[in-house]
Order: C-alpha cells, then sequence, then structure tokens
C-alpha cells in the first residue's frame, strides 16, 4: 500500500519495506509467520504511540501491536497494516523500598527479574525470559509464583494505556475501574498499554527444579495403547500429590519422545523444596532423577529457546478443574513428536474472587499446553495435525482454555477462555473505549452493539 505521508515530516522512527531493520521488527517467534506490514513505528515515548495511532487513522491502516512477538500466530504483526513496535519501550525502573516496579510496555521478562532481583525481589514473571511483559501480563501471566502471589495482572497496581481515540489514560483500582478490571486478563482489546506498575515481593534468589523420568512404552506410539502401568500409576500419585503441595511448589509434568517426566518447581529454600521432594518416592521407581538448584534468575531462562525466531510452531491449549485416571491415560498417549504438558495452578490464584479481574478460570487445578517446533516448512501439515489430535485426546475432560494459548481457534476459543458474562462485560468495555474495534489482531472481544 502507498503512504500518503512523507515519512521525514511525521517525526517517528518508521521502516518501510526494503528499509534497514524492516525484517528484523517483523520477525516474530514462530518462523511460520512471514508478515510484511506497510509500515513499522518503532515508538520510544508514549507521545510516539498516540502519534503512531494516528498516522493509522489517517492512512487508513489496520493496527497491530508487537511487545515479546510470542503470539504463535502473528498478531502483532498486521500484513500491509502499521505495526506499533514497542521493543525501544523496554525500561524497567525498581524502587525496592516501596517494592514496586515500573515496566514499560515493550519489556521482555527477563529485563524485569533481572532488574529486581538483586534486591532479592521479583513478581510473577512467566518462564520464558523473551516473552513480552506485556502480552503475558494482559492475558492474566502464569508463572513459578503465581501458587504464591498470583498471576502476572493480580499484581498489577496500575495501567498507562493510550486508547484507540489516543488519550493516555491511567487505569488502576481507583481510576477507570473497569478499565482496570477489563486489562486485569482480557488481552490486548482496550488500548496500547505503555507501562505497568507491579508490586514486588521478597522471593530471594533460590530455587529447586525436580523431575522423575519414567518410560511410557506402547504410549509412546500415539496410537492410543495403554501406557505402561509405572507410568500410569506414578502419573496418578504425582496428581494426587499436587493437591497438597506448598505454595512454594508448582508441580509439573511432560511427556515427550516416550518419557513421562514429572517433578516440580520450588521457588524458595531449596533445602525446604528437598525435603518435599522425599514425598515423590511414592511415584516409585524412576528411570531417572534429576534434582538441580539453580538461582531464580537461572530458572526464569532454562526454558529459553536457543534457535529463537527460526523455528516455525504450533501449540494447543486445555484447563481442567479435575484431571481423572482418563485423561492421564489420554496425557500419555501423545503424539511422541510434539511436547505435552502440565503445570498446576490453585493456591493464590484460586484465592482471587472470580468477579474481580475479566481472568477467568481460576478454579482450574491445571493448565495443559501440547507444542511442536521444526524447521522444514514441508513439515507444517503433519506437526500441527499432530498438536490438534494430542489435544483433542483431552478435550473431553477440559473445563476451558488459558487465552495466552490460543492459536487460531478464533471466536469459539474465545468463548472457551471466558464465560458468558464476562465476555459480555468486555464487550461494554471495548465499546467504551474502542468502539471501533481498533485493537481486533487479538484474541478478539468486538465491542458490544451500542
Amino acid at each position: 500500500m502507498d503512504i500518503t505521508e512523507d515519512p521525514a515530516a511525521t517525526g517517528l522512527d518508521l521502516r518501510r519495506p526494503g528499509d534497514a531493520g524492516f525484517d528484523e521488527a517483523r520477525a516474530v517467534w514462530n518462523a511460520m509467520v512471514d508478515h510484511r506490514p506497510a509500515l513499522v513505528v518503532r515508538c520510544r515515548t508514549t507521545d510516539d504511540v498516540v502519534a503512531a495511532l494516528a498516522l493509522a487513522r489517517r492512512e487508513g491502516l489496520e493496527v497491530g501491536v508487537r511487545c515479546g512477538g510470542h503470539s504463535v500466530v502473528g498478531h502483532g504483526v498486521p500484513d500491509g497494516g502499521l505495526m506499533i513496535d514497542l521493543t525501544p519501550l523496554g525500561e524497567v525502573r525498581v524502587d525496592p523500598q516501596r517494592r514496586r516496579a515500573w515496566v514499560q510496555g515493550g519489556a521482555l521478562l527477563g529485563a524485569l527479574d533481572a532488574a529486581t532481583q538483586p534486591h532479592g525481589l521479583a513478581t510473577t514473571a512467566g518462564n520464558v525470559s523473551h516473552t513480552g511483559v506485556g502480552g503475558l501480563t494482559l492475558g492474566g501471566g502464569m508463572g513459578w509464583l503465581a501458587r504464591q502471589y498470583g498471576l502476572a495482572c493480580d499484581n498489577v497496581v496500575a495501567y498507562e494505556v493510550v486508547t484507540a481515540a489516543g488519550e493516555v489514560v491511567r487505569a488502576s483500582a481507583d481510576e477507570r475501574p473497569e478499565l482496570f478490571w477489563a486489562l486485569r486478563g482480557g488481552g490486548g482489546n482496550f488500548g496500547v498499554v505503555t507501562e505497568f506498575e507491579f508490586r514486588l515481593h521478597p522471593t530471594g534468589t533460590r530455587a529447586l527444579g525436580v523431575e522423575l523420568d519414567f518410560p511410557i512404552g506402547a504410549a509412546g506410539a500415539g496410537d492410543g495403547a495403554a501406557p505402561t502401568s509405572s507410568a500410569a500409576s506414578a502419573a496418578f500419585r504425582w496428581r494426587d500429590l499436587s493437591a497438597y503441595a506448598p505454595r512454594q511448589a508448582t508441580y509439573t509434568a511432560a511427556v515427550h519422545d516416550g518419557v513421562a517426566t514429572l517433578g516440580f518447581v520450588w521457588v524458595g529454600d531449596p533445602d525446604e523444596g528437598r525435603e518435599h521432594a522425599r514425598e515423590l518416592d511414592a511415584l516409585g521407581t524412576p528411570s531417572a532423577r534429576r534434582i538441580e538448584e539453580l538461582s531464580y534468575l537461572e530458572l526464569q531462562t532454562r526454558e529459553d529457546s536457543v534457535r529463537g525466531h527460526a523455528v516455525r510452531r504450533y501449540w494447543k491449549g486445555h484447563y481442567f478443574r479435575e484431571l481423572p485416571d482418563a485423561a492421564l491415560e489420554a496425557l500419555l498417549a501423545h503424539d511422541p513428536e510434539v511436547r505435552a504438558g502440565l503445570q498446576a495452578y490453585g493456591g493464590a490464584i484460586a484465592e482471587v474472587p472470580d468477579d474481580e479481574a475479566a481472568f477467568s478460570q481460576r478454579d482450574a487445578r491445571f493448565e495443559y499446553v501440547v507444542a511442536t517446533g521444526w524447521t522444514d516448512p514441508a513439515e507444517d501439515e503433519r506437526r500441527i495435525a499432530a498438536a490438534r489430535t494430542s489435544a483433542a485426546l483431552l478435550e473431553p475432560y477440559a473445563s476451558g482454555v488459558y487465552v495466552n494459548v490460543l492459536a487460531d481457534d478464533g471466536a469459539a476459543g474465545v468463548r472457551r477462555a471466558y464465560p458468558p458474562a464476562k465476555l459480555a462485560r468486555l464487550a461494554e468495555v471495548k465499546l467504551a473505549y474502542d468502539p471501533e474495534n481498533v485493537f481486533h489482531l487479538n484474541q478478539n472481544i468486538p465491542p458490544a452493539t451500542a
């Protein structure tokens, strides 16, 4: 599309196709996404975001907002539109006495952790350091600290937001409380958040990872065959133990390449974590056992992707209020080429009243994600089918889905993420702040009919 305005006259840092830095700016975490915006605006200030939205309105361009670029379908990169690139807005300021952090909208989780951990402080911030703070938090924000301190969105004190009309507003419990409610889990539907104010916690700097491996046997073939009794019985006991785990422990399970890995991540005194690890003796005799003491910063980076943006990716997800034996048997029957995992919820997550925030499914006991990564485009169809087929095995037991793991699910996925009453309330907030649905490149909640 031809742009009518002289780029130099806008005063913005613009990138167009063919410009230096354009391809780097449009690259996201999923190499399957090859969208080409007409314009990339690299925003260094809140005023730049305001100006970028005004430019998009004048030129009639669709708007996408990019932070960490972890949307598996590339929502932040509008094909032929204007991409608001928040990555230059990456500053983090910390007040250790007040236990507060002010995080600009383009910051990555690693920057937040690096700024807070020298003071022995942290807040819930995912478990992959190159994830954007904005996308994670606006969808809810699970992480290793959530069972102790709540989700990332539960720890936001205030948001600075640029609305679709270009107005800069502050949302908190006392200022624009309905917008504050919607931003706590409603995704990027309501504006561009240029700054988050987070509550911090005295977490210390130490962590522990505990993993026990159990061969799955026949189930690894992905043909629905019954798993070996040792893997299944270990999974059943792991599930039962998780219900009574201390909040420092987040129970995890992973199934990949014919092996079930069961254990937990502990944030706190490692000696206490080792003591709790004795409970896992009830799972039986594993083929391998790993107990690793590491710093919190090491924990937050150990799942980072070393191949970055070169990998093609797809995933699906579910929430479970309960996890019956049949569901765990279905998990163990996954295609060996995919990696499926469970992460325990509960604790402080479940203590927040459901109507306090847009985030839903607080009664979930476990979150499930099945993911696959590859590099050869010829494998696209097979890999995506394997993930979908594996997720379908567990769908009969699911109670909903986490909005941040929705992929190409469309409106049906959004309805799984929020109950009807919350969707209706979110649509009213959308009508108030974005009646023309400018911010629709997301897991979209259209405005209510006026």
